[in-house]
């Protein structure tokens, strides 16, 4: 597995470990400026390739070594033993190790690395099963977005044939599972429920349909082997499977919910009180990356997409990364489609870690029984407050700005309260998200747990 590490001579090291200002006081130089972090290959690590590849990191006095990750239980694992000292991470991830889902560990973020950027595919088979359930649109193509209901016969069919229908996502607290979940249901399909105070992590508990885990890079042969018949995963392997023609995409998550959170960036919280400097130098480095994705008008994406079809970094080729990376995506075939904001890194403030973000996962942890029992509202504020750190970002944001880097109108007002995430689009299923309701929202759904309900 290739890695890329970034040395620097000593005088480089005297010339870029310069103080900047936050908050009236210095940032100091890092306290660690030589930094291994890691990343699962797919299209939204691209604020870690472009930091590196920009020089961002050395700006900051860091020596970066980047290094691919088997899968995102791996890379959480090394983020708590140390051997990594931060990762591209899913955003239910600090949440879930908060909480004690799987392997406890107190990580937080302090950077939300993207906005969007997955999609829902399905095999050639069931694709052609699913199209005459589908309304069209004049031009003879489907109307989108493409509800579950479409695939609820399909579904219906095979398991009155006595066979499961099975699809995959990349890990249980993954935005893919969450979102996979939430289009599945929204459609009529019940996906499962976790009882892990039974010892039961399947989450395939009364489930339509049973969701397991594939890493990412493997979803497209996981797909054509038959061990599945669709997946939720981000880019670039939806795409894949349209340029293998094995798979259609019928959906982004972009259509379930517009604007949604996807990857953070995550350090174990020992780890950045350790390092507040490195922390801070850090953050400074992947803003300037996640500005510079989406400046004028995503006009560097090009650039981006040479740096992530590298071996190193994604591997996929060119062609099938800028199939969504540059503003587009392909449904089935030859149906491109226009989708400017499939990959958001910068705009609508996307970097920042808005508490409602955390809110949001704790909400579906709880909807399919992975928090089993009933919490207070004010428990879901408690989490978000603690994992998901704006405190720390704004201190970094502010030294950008005091330095002249970047601009304040770049940034939310920091003199506001910044709860709930702007710029958010409505659900596909319609039901309004409120963050400081977290048990009437859970309760508002048809399929998933309420009130005091366990699995």
């Amino acid at each position: 597995m290739a890695s890329r590490i970034l040395t620097a001579t000593f005088a480089a090291v005297l010339g870029l470990t310069q103080s900047v200002t936050a908050f009236g006081d210095e940032i100091g130089p890092p306290e660690k400026p030589d930094l291994k972090l890691g990343f699962i290959k797919l299209t939204d690590m691209a604020p870690l390739a472009v930091a590196w590849e920009n020089g961002y990191f050395m700006d900051e006095g860091l020596f970066v070594e980047l290094e691919a990750q088997a899968n995102w239980k791996v890379l959480l694992d090394r983020v708590i033993t140390g051997e990594l000292d931060g990762a591209h991470m899913l955003a239910g991830q600090p949440l879930g190790a908060t909480i004690g889902y799987g392997t406890k560990a107190n990580i937080i973020t302090a950077f939300s690395m993207d906005l969007n950027g997955n999609g829902i595919t399905v095999s050639d088979d069931v694709w052609d099963q699913m199209k005459p359930n589908i309304p069209t649109n004049a031009d003879g193509k489907p109307q989108h977005p493409i509800s579950a209901s479409a695939l609820k016969p399909v579904v219906e069919k095979q398991r009155n044939a006595g066979e499961p229908f099975k699809m995959g996502m990349v890990f249980p607290v993954s935005t893919h599972n969450y979102e996979l979940r939430y289009w599945l249901a929204a459609g009529g399909l019940n996906p499962g429920y976790y009882a892990p105070q039974n010892g039961d992590t399947s989450g395939t508990l009364q489930a339509d349909v049973q969701l397991s885990v594939t890493p990412p890079p493997q979803m497209p042969s996981t797909l054509e082997a038959g061990t599945i018949q669709g997946y939720c995963v981000g880019e670039p392997w939806n795409q894949q499977a349209v340029f293998k023609g094995i798979g259609v995409p019928v959906i982004t998550d972009y259509e379930i919910w517009p604007n949604n959170p996807e990857k953070v960036f995550g350090v174990t919280e020992q780890w950045a009180e350790k390092y507040p400097n490195t922390h801070l130098h850090l953050l400074r480095a992947l803003i300037r990356a996640a500005y510079w994705l989406d400046e004028n008008n995503n006009a560097n994406r090009e650039a981006a997409v040479k740096m992530l079809a590298r071996p190193n970094y994604v591997g996929a080729d060119e062609e099938v990364i800028a199939n969504s990376m540059t503003g587009t995506f392909e449904y089935e075939k030859g149906d491109v489609r226009e989708v400017p904001d499939f990959n958001v890194f910068f705009r609508y403030f996307a970097t920042y870690p808005y508490p409602s973000d955390a809110i949001w996962y704790l909400t579906q942890m709880r909807r399919w029984g992975q928090i089993p029992e009933q919490k207070p509202d004010s428990w879901y504020m408690d989490i978000a407050r603690k994992v998901y750190r704006a405190d720390i970002y704004e201190q970094a944001a502010k030294s950008l700005i005091a330095d002249g880097t970047l601009p304040a109108s770049a940034f939310p007002d920091f003199d506001k309260a910044n709860f709930t995430r702007p710029h958010e689009g409505e659900f596909i299923d319609g039901v309004a998200f409120d963050p400081k309701q977290p048990n009437a929202y859970i309760d508002s759904f048809p399929i998933g747990l309420k009130g005091k309900e366990t699995p």
